[in-house]
């Protein structure tokens, strides 16, 4: 298996290929502003030699010259489920530590990790008791 490519933007992962249709909504949650105009910062990897990859594997696969906070994966969880709960992999200060976020408000976690306006345990303890961060 070949590294993940680097970008500057925030790799959203796709590891599940069970349903294009899942895929498509996520790609049009993460293409979609928030109520204030945010979107997300993402480059979509759709690539099947990453089916089944998980956050410690692909952690591994990561280039030496990506350097993004996080690392984020559309894994079978994420696509079974309309909110689209993606895992978001810190890479900053608990490197490897992961939480859930819904596509819809992946824009928040990346837009103020990105400019180390927030931290990642910020985020963490803001998750609902199922693990999955919605909002504040």
């Amino acid at each position: 298996m070949t590294e993940l490519p680097c970008s500057a933007n925030a790799l959203v992962v796709r590891t599940d290929f069970s349903s294009d249709a899942a895929w498509e909504a996520l790609r049009l949650a993460l293409s979609s502003p928030s109520d204030d105009g945010f979107l997300a910062c993402v480059e979509l990897v759709d690539d099947r030699q990453f089916a089944g990859v998980t956050a410690e594997e692909a952690l591994s696969l990561l280039p030496i010259g990506y350097q993004h906070p996080l690392l984020v994966l559309a894994d079978a969880v994420a696509l079974a489920s309309e909110e689209l709960p993606l895992v978001v992999v810190d890479l900053r200060e608990e490197h490897g530590r992961c939480i859930r976020v819904v596509a819809g408000e992946l824009w928040g976690i990346e837009n103020n990790l990105s400019i180390s306006n927030m931290d990642f345990r910020e985020f963490a303890g803001a998750v609902d008791e199922d693990g999955v961060f919605r909002d504040f």
